[in-house]
């Protein structure tokens, strides 16, 4: 691989990283405004699927030769693993909610050791020594980034447990966009995808903001673990013009197609180390934008995180040892 090509990617994939790692904090804005996770969700959805729709369209038009068409089996697949594409949105935004932006991607970055887990119980094989070391790291540089040794920020629950959640769905998008139907351009996989993550956030914009909530216990769970307090309330449509537009083309559109260049120059392993550039780029924004306050052992414990993804994505002496890596939100 020529040299000006490993810089293109990893130009590419920090870029692309970074991006990502803006979008909490401006979610967390659009919160201060008084805008809905259901709204922030659907917006960024809709804009998303209509832009892949037009970037598909030009791409059909202008393409020399036939584009390959998804199977009926593999639009199935992709979508469904589509959903957890739509839940680490929802899931990753809905802790924001209740915690600092800094400990929410904290928490999301868990899937560094939930893929650990999922692909040695998938391999039916114990992980390296090198994986559980790293694993070892993350836990410790977690409790560290959390500051839960002294305990000077204030950790909702909620936000705790849907920030693990979202790793958890996170870790679900790693393996399946990697896995099922890499044939089909990134453009038309992109919107399959998208399609099937839409279904989880209209679920919730239903519950949550347009559908009545029939069951006591279903209502209770949603006021305990969402955003609201209040009930159910009409939905702005103001969001689509606000933000929505914004983190559809900076969370949905560009991240994924960068990602999609950057990786097969950058390399699987390289490429997941620079993509780790989220981490301290989302803290970093929200200690300037929304004044979160970071304590020094705070950053250590974010350093400590990101020598564990270093050490993970290292090359490997033994054949088939591979980093895994996502580029969806």
């Amino acid at each position: 691989m020529e040299k000006k090509n490993i810089l293109k990617g990893v130009l590419f994939v920090g870029v692309a990283a970074s991006i990502y790692g803006m979008l909490a904090t401006f979610v967390k804005l659009a919160y201060q405004d008084g805008y809905t996770t259901a709204e922030v969700t659907t917006s960024q959805f809709a804009w998303g699927i209509i832009g892949l729709l037009i970037l598909n369209l030009i791409q059909t038009m202008t393409s020399t030769k036939s584009l390959p068409k998804a199977e009926k089996k593999d639009v199935k697949k992709l979508i469904l693993a589509g959903t957890s594409l739509g839940g680490t949105s929802l899931f990753y935004y809905l802790s924001v909610q209740y915690i600092n932006v800094s400990i929410a991607i904290v928490l999301l970055m868990q899937s560094v050791w939930f893929s650990v887990v999922v692909e040695s119980f998938l391999n039916k094989k114990l992980p390296t020594v090198r994986k559980v070391m790293a694993t070892i790291i993350v836990l410790v540089g977690t409790v560290l980034a959390t500051n839960l040794i002294n305990m000077e920020v204030e950790l909702d629950f909620r936000g705790i447990f849907w920030g693990l959640l979202a790793a958890a769905s996170y870790t679900l998008t790693m393996f399946t966009s990697n896995t099922i139907a890499t044939y089909l351009p990134a453009f038309r996989k992109s919107l399959i995808q998208l399609l099937g993550g839409a279904v989880i956030v209209l679920i919730f914009l239903f519950f949550s903001q347009i559908g009545p909530l029939h069951f006591d216990v279903l209502k209770s769970f949603y006021l305990n673990f969402s955003d609201s307090t209040e009930g159910i309330r009409a939905f702005d449509f103001s969001i689509l013009w606000t933000y929505g537009l914004f983190l559809a083309i900076f969370g949905t559109i560009v991240p994924p197609i960068l990602f999609n260049i950057g990786f097969p120059n950058a390399g699987l392993g390289l490429g997941s180390i620079v993509s780790s550039l989220e981490l301290p780029v989302s803290v970093t924004m929200a200690y300037i934008l929304l004044k979160e306050e970071v304590l020094l052992i705070q950053w250590a414990g974010i350093a400590l995180i990101l020598f564990a993804i270093v050490l993970m994505n290292l090359p490997s002496r033994k054949k088939g040892e591979l980093a895994t890596s996502a580029n969806f939100h």
